[in-house]
C-alpha cells in the first residue's frame, strides 16, 4: 500500500482510513465510470480535481492487451507523470494526495487529488475563433512557441500524454493574456506513460494528435513550421531535411485521427 496526503487531507483524514474517506467526498462529477469517477470538491475554501480507480478487472484489461493499448491500472500512471513532469519544468497539476491499495490490478484501489488549476481556459476554447477572428502574430507565435517547449520537455523528460490535444493545455487567465506573461499548464494525465526515455513511436503518435487537434484553428504552414523549429529546437532546414518522414507521418496520423473523429461524430460518440 501507497499513501501520500498533503494538507489540507493530511489533517482532515488523520486517524482515518483515506481510502474511505476519498469516497466519501461529493463535488461535481465530470466523469462517472464503473472503474473510475473524476469529481472536483471544495475543502477549505478551495478547490481540488479527484480521481478515484476501482480496477478495471481481467476483462477489460485482456480486452485491451488484445487490441494493443496499454490498459490504465489506476492513479499511480498520473502520480508518476506528474511527479517526473515537475522534475523537468513542466507546468501541470500540483498533486496533494495519492493512494493506492491492492496487489491484484484488476481491482486495485487508488486515487489522486489535485490542486483546481483556476481561472483558466483551454487552448481549444481560447483558439475557437481564430479562424473568422485571428489573433494578434505575437500572441499566436508565442503560444506555438510554449506549446512546442512543453511538449519538448515532456517527451524528453521520458513522458508521453496518449491524449494530447490543445483541449489538454490550460491557459491561466489570471494574468494579462500577452506574449512574455503567459502561463500554460497540462492536465489529464491518467493515461500517460513514463519512461527513461519516450520511445520514438509513442512521441509521433503524441505529435499527431497535437496537430490533428490545431487543424480548425487557422494555423498557417509557417506556424506548423515555427512549432517543429521550436520542438526539435535545432534550425528549420535541418529539420526539415533530417524529419521528413516524420513530417509526411504526421499528416497521414492526423487524418486517421480526423477520420475516426467524424465516424465516432456520426455514431454519438466522439472523442
Amino acid at each position: 500500500m501507497q499513501l501520500i496526503l498533503s494538507e489540507p487531507f493530511e489533517s482532515l483524514w488523520a486517524g482515518r482510513d483515506a481510502f474511505v474517506e476519498v469516497e466519501r467526498l461529493q463535488g461535481r462529477v465530470y466523469r462517472e465510470l464503473e472503474a473510475r469517477r473524476t469529481l472536483r470538491v471544495e475543502v477549505a475554501g478551495r478547490g481540488y480535481f479527484v480521481k478515484i480507480h476501482r480496477g478495471t478487472g481481467w476483462g477489460e484489461i485482456l480486452k485491451n492487451l488484445l487490441t494493443a493499448k496499454a490498459p490504465v491500472l489506476g492513479a499511480a500512471q498520473e502520480w508518476t507523470a506528474l511527479r517526473r513532469l515537475a522534475e523537468a519544468g513542466v507546468p501541470s497539476m500540483t498533486p496533494v494526495a495519492f493512494g493506492e491499495r491492492g496487489g491484484n490490478p484488476a481491482c486495485r484501489h487508488s486515487f489522486l487529488i489535485t490542486e483546481e488549476l483556476a481561472p483558466t481556459v483551454s487552448l481549444e476554447d481560447f483558439c475557437l475563433d481564430w479562424p473568422s477572428r485571428p489573433p494578434a502574430p505575437r500572441l499566436k507565435h508565442a503560444l506555438i512557441a510554449e506549446v512546442a517547449r512543453m511538449t519538448a520537455d515532456m517527451h524528453r523528460a521520458g513522458v508521453n500524454h496518449r491524449d494530447c490535444y490543445i483541449c489538454h493545455f490550460l491557459l491561466h487567465t489570471d494574468r494579462p493574456i500577452e506574449p512574455g506573461s503567459l502561463r500554460l499548464s497540462l492536465i489529464d494525465l491518467h493515461r500517460a506513460q513514463t519512461r527513461a526515455r519516450t520511445p520514438r513511436r509513442w512521441r509521433d503518435k503524441d505529435l499527431a494528435a497535437l496537430y490533428f487537434s490545431a487543424l480548425d484553428i487557422g494555423l498557417t504552414r509557417r506556424d506548423k513550421l515555427r512549432f517543429l523549429r521550436g520542438y526539435f529546437r535545432r534550425p528549420l532546414r535541418q529539420v526539415l531535411r533530417e524529419e521528413a518522414s516524420l513530417i509526411a507521418r504526421l499528416e497521414v496520423r492526423a487524418g486517421r485521427l480526423l477520420a475516426r473523429f467524424r465516424r465516432k461524430a456520426a455514431e454519438g460518440n466522439p472523442l
